[in-house]
């Protein structure tokens, strides 16, 4: 098995390419720590790695965060090894019963919601998600309010230098090129 690494611009950030799926036609899945990694066998091991601080899934890559002062060349190798050893032996992504997806919720477009949250919505799935997973991120829609549009930043995006100019000059500016009544992008935790 070879697994493939990607700088990502957020440079406490790595991501790896396994060359499979990892969450397929799930949604992402975000390990912000170790109590939430007790849900899946994978992130548990990521996260038995000293200096790990926090595990993210993607369609088809994994995004592992270390702890700052910490080189990726101490860490990689021992990140590489169990995430070899997880598909190696086919484990499941995730012990039976365990909640996934929590924040896929809010991303889908709900009957309720009004017009303006569905466009922005539309929005986000289609033009901003894809760019941030390119750099192996999610952003998440959280909610809109007197103009404001809510976002949780994650996997690589959270905690990124740069995640400030991609909500302001591109997540902000494209919405409200699109939906007039946004009138500011802020990041929630």
């Amino acid at each position: 098995m070879f697994i493939q690494t990607e700088d990502t611009p957020n440079p406490a950030s790595l991501k790896f390419l396994p060359g499979r799926e990892v969450t397929g036609a799930m949604p992402p899945i975000d390990f912000p720590n170790q109590q939430a990694a007790e849900a899946s066998p994978l992130a548990a091991a990521l996260f038995a790695v000293d200096g790990v601080t926090s595990v993210f899934f993607g369609a088809d890559y994994i995004v592992v965060s270390k702890q700052e002062g910490l080189e990726w060349q101490i860490v990689k190798p021992a990140l590489l090894t169990a995430i070899m050893e997880h598909f190696i032996a086919e484990r499941p992504l995730m012990v039976d019963g365990a909640a996934i997806g929590a924040d896929a919720a809010e991303a889908e477009i709900a009957e309720e919601d009004s017009e303006t949250v569905a466009i922005i919505k539309q929005i986000l799935d289609t033009r901003v998600r894809p760019a941030v997973a390119q750099d192996g991120g999610d952003i998440v829609f959280h909610g809109f309010q007197d103009g404001i549009v809510s976002l949780h930043l994650r996997g690589a995006c959270a905690g990124c230098p740069s995640a400030t100019a991609t909500l302001k000059q591109g997540v902000e500016n494209l919405l409200k090129h699109y939906v007039p009544s946004v009138s500011e992008v802020r990041a929630v935790l």
